[in-house]
This record gives C-alpha cells, sequence and structure tokens, in this order.
C-alpha cells in the first residue's frame, strides 16, 4: 500500500513535471480572494495550497489526471478516448469530474471559485488551455483551477473562522 508521504510527493513532483508551481495556483488564490481580504499576500494564499495538496483526495485526483493526460499526450490511449481527452471536447466532463472531488474537500463554496475561474482562465490557467503547444492538459487545467478555488475556501473558512472568534 502506497504511503500517504509517497502520495504526496508524487503528486507534487507530477505537478512540478507539467510546468506548475505553488506560486502558480497561489496567483490564482490570490485572484479569487484579493478583493475579499484587504492584508491578503501571495504568502498567505500560498501556505493555502500548500494545505489542500496535503489531502489525499487531492493527491489521487493529481496523480490520476495527470497520468490520463499524459497517454494522451502518448497517444496511448484507445479510442475514442484518445481523441476526447486529446481535444479535450467540451461535452467531455469527467475532467471536471474529477476536479469537484478536489473542491468538496472545502465545501460548497468552492464550486462558485471554482465555476468563475474556469472560465476566466487566468495566470496559469491560459498556458495550460493553449491547445497550440502540443501538450495535453484536459485535466490538469481543471485540476489547478480545483486546487486554487479549494484553498481560497480554505481562506474563506479561515477568515470566517477568525471574525467569529472576535
Amino acid at each position: 500500500m502506497t504511503k500517504h508521504a509517497d502520495l504526496e510527493k508524487k503528486a507534487r513532483e507530477l505537478l512540478k513535471e507539467r510546468g506548475v508551481t505553488l506560486d502558480n495556483i497561489a496567483e490564482l488564490v490570490y485572484y479569487l480572494q484579493s478583493s475579499y481580504h484587504e492584508n491578503l499576500t501571495i504568502e498567505m494564499c500560498k501556505y493555502n495550497v500548500d494545505r489542500v495538496l496535503t489531502k489525499r483526495e487531492v493527491q489521487n485526483a493529481i496523480i490520476t489526471g495527470i497520468q490520463l493526460d499524459i497517454l494522451a499526450e502518448k497517444k496511448q490511449l484507445e479510442e475514442p478516448l484518445q481523441e476526447i481527452i486529446e481535444k479535450d471536447e467540451g461535452l467531455y466532463g469527467v475532467d471536471e469530474i474529477i476536479a469537484f472531488s478536489i473542491i468538496n474537500v472545502y465545501g460548497s463554496i468552492g464550486f462558485t471559485n471554482y465555476g468563475f475561474i474556469d472560465k476566466q482562465k487566468p495566470g496559469i490557467l491560459k498556458r495550460l488551455n493553449d491547445k497550440s503547444t502540443g501538450e495535453v492538459h484536459t485535466f490538469l487545467d481543471d485540476i489547478v483551477g480545483a486546487i486554487a478555488a479549494a484553498a481560497s475556501s480554505r481562506l474563506a473558512h479561515s477568515s470566517e473562522s477568525e471574525e467569529d472568534d472576535e
């Protein structure tokens, strides 16, 4: 059985190998939350991203989604799945389902954050959605958006708790 620490290490390595850094995701969190938190810093955002990445559900989603992207990139999936993932067909939806498993970790507020960022495609999401590179990021773009949405939810919940304590 795979140890939790091994899963986390592999998930983080895969993100890095696919060109996604914690800073990239933290910038998305900042984009989502800066208008709601007066003193928000990138470091605070990065901390929340880091905490999200410690969750087993998140690690499993990262590993599964990125492996499917890599297999599609190498043209190692059977048809019709190969073409569906390679072209990131709009009605496929399984990539979003994997993203939802990440969003659910911190409650329903993540859904609105995810929907917003998925439509806007700021920062790293714009690059991940660029089909002209030859890279396949059908799952990764949704996973990164979901991690940012979950980190934003975590941040919102922690801020709410601080306000309740006052």
